[in-house]
């Protein structure tokens, strides 16, 4: 009995450390790594979150924030603490996951059954110890198609860290561009009031009438409502930044410290700029490994055409019945009858009284036969979805490509307004309002003509903001469309850059506040007796 048993448990102690040595570890630390370098390659920042590295990561965002927020620094402030970017990077560690679990083989099966035999005795014991052995063809095709898969998370993971970053940008250009809006908002009341000053001083003097003061009042009011609405503006762009970085604290402790972006003066290369966004983006690459893993797919259902084959080792002990009753009395009366004297009955061998089955052991085997399910429907469907990734590949790189020329030409068109107004419009209305208060002050013409004049000039400074907010925003909007930092989108074109003159060198509203100041002064002057 002990040699039968010995055999079995071999096998069985072999399938099992078999199946211990398939055991492995998820370890999504590599994967990591991977998607640091894809970021960095799109964004320029090669710190990302990492599940686990979250005391280290607050105390570095806490280092950015330190003495102020530029651009940049708001940018790697997202990709370390928002919650969506975060919550995206888990994604990896369940792919890597998904890699792990495919490259084990099944557990095996250990069966036991008892069957009592109806007259009583010892019971019929089966059991067998089988392992599914389709995986030797199949898993090589699942690893494939996994790392496929995982391949495709870390790149749609890393091309929405890239947007997040973007994200984060435009979201810091249009809170500083709020700011700005806001502060020159409230220069440009300033101007307004030292008009409504000179109408009221010439009114006083008799120079002036009633009427000039009221039109001056109503411009007045005005600018005081655009300071609400610019006031009101800069604390939502500022509560949008803050949630864009992930942060919770007043946006109003936000310090910026960066001015709108410069304005490039070359032209990108379009067509340069395409070819490098099909090579570049992340989203294109993306799908193209979804291409591959679907090619795998495809592969591994062709293979589950025969799912299973088992090997089993089975293991048998056949019942043994209980012997008939005997009765001793009458067997001793027999034996002593038989021997002439008292005698005791006849002792019986256990072959004798009992029904015997040795052990029995041996292998089997049992392959699942493909005759009324071949897959079809699998394969067909796996190549589907490979045709359908196709189709979307080629959609994606058609989008691209108009994406990519439409946010150039945006780019291009905004670069220009900006400049527009930075060399035409603002310096011609600063000049038309110089030119309206001399007349004005000559008594050549009435305060209506200072007050277009002002109205125009306000209207341009505003613009002028305007127009270099739009500017600062065609920067992300490039990385977004070619997958690149903006400095090598503008290298890779061939592009410079140039750092347009500030508002304040186009006319400051301090120079027409002391020219108010003058004419005042000359008309009380002239006035006086």
């Amino acid at each position: 009995m002990n040699r039968t048993k010995r055999p079995f448990l071999s096998v069985a102690l072999a399938i099992v450390a078999g199946s211990a040595a398939g055991c492995a570890t998820v370890n999504p630390e590599p994967d990591y790594l991977r998607l640091r370098v894809q970021v960095q390659r799109a964004t320029g920042y090669s710190q990302t979150y990492r599940p686990g590295d979250e005391a280290a990561l607050t105390a570095h965002v806490n280092a950015l924030m330190a003495d102020g927020l530029t651009a940049s620094e708001a940018a790697q402030i997202a990709l370390l603490n928002n919650a969506d970017l975060r919550a995206a990077c888990h994604k990896i560690g369940i792919a890597r996951a998904d890699v792990v679990q495919s490259g084990l083989l099944s557990n095996p099966s250990l069966g036991v059954a008892f069957r009592l035999p109806s007259g009583g005795g010892l019971a019929n014991l089966e059991a067998d110890l089988a392992q599914n052995l389709a995986g030797l063809w199949q898993i090589p095709a699942q690893v494939r198609a996994a790392e496929r898969g995982l391949e495709r998370v870390i790149l749609d993971v890393a091309a929405r860290v890239a947007r997040g970053a973007a994200q984060a940008k435009s979201a810091y250009y249009a809170a500083a561009g709020a700011d700005r809006r806001l502060a020159i908002a409230e220069e440009n009341l300033e101007v307004t009031r030292k008009v409504l000053e000179l109408a009221e001083f010439r009114r006083s003097a008799g120079a002036g009438s009633e009427l000039d003061v009221n039109l001056a009042r109503g411009v007045v009011l005005e600018t005081e409502l655009t300071v609400q609405q610019a006031r009101l503006a800069a604390a939502d762009a500022r509560r949008t930044l803050a949630e864009v970085l992930g942060l919770t604290l007043d946006a109003n402790e936000l310090v910026l410290t960066e001015a709108l972006a410069d304005v490039p003066d070359n032209v990108l290369d379009a067509e340069l700029l395409t070819k490098t966004a099909l090579t570049e983006r992340l989203d294109v690459r993306a799908l193209r490994q979804a291409v591959h893993s679907a090619e795998e797919r495809l592969v591994l259902e062709y293979r589950r055409v025969f799912p299973t084959l088992k090997i089993a080792v089975a293991l048998e002990r056949g019942e043994r019945e209980r012997a008939e009753g005997r009765d001793l009395l009458a067997d001793t009366a027999r034996a002593s009858i038989a021997a002439g004297r008292l005698a005791a009955p006849k002792i019986e061998p256990r072959s004798a009284r009992h029904v015997n089955t040795d052990f029995t052991i041996g292998p089997s085997l049992a392959l699942e036969l493909p005759i009324f399910d071949q897959n079809q429907a699998q394969i067909a469907r796996a190549r589907y979805e490979l045709e359908q990734n196709q189709r979307l590949l080629d959609g994606l790189q058609c989008t691209v490509q108009q994406e990519v020329r439409g946010v150039i030409d945006r780019a291009h068109t905004a670069w220009q307004i900006a400049r527009y107004y930075r060399d035409e419009i603002v310096p011609q209305a600063q000049r038309s309002l110089g030119l309206s208060r001399e007349s004005y002050h000559a008594g050549k013409s009435t305060v209506l003509a200072v007050l277009d004049a002002e109205r125009t000039y306000l209207i341009a400074r505003d613009g002028y903001v305007e127009a270099l907010l739009a500017a600062a925003a065609a920067a992300p909007a490039l990385e977004r469309a070619v997958g690149l930092p903006f400095d090598r989108v503008v290298g890779a074109a061939g592009g410079g850059a140039s750092t347009p003159p500030p508002i304040e060198e186009l006319g400051d509203p301090s120079d027409g506040e002391a020219a108010i100041g003058t004419d005042s002064q000359d008309l009380n002057d002239r006035d006086e007796p």
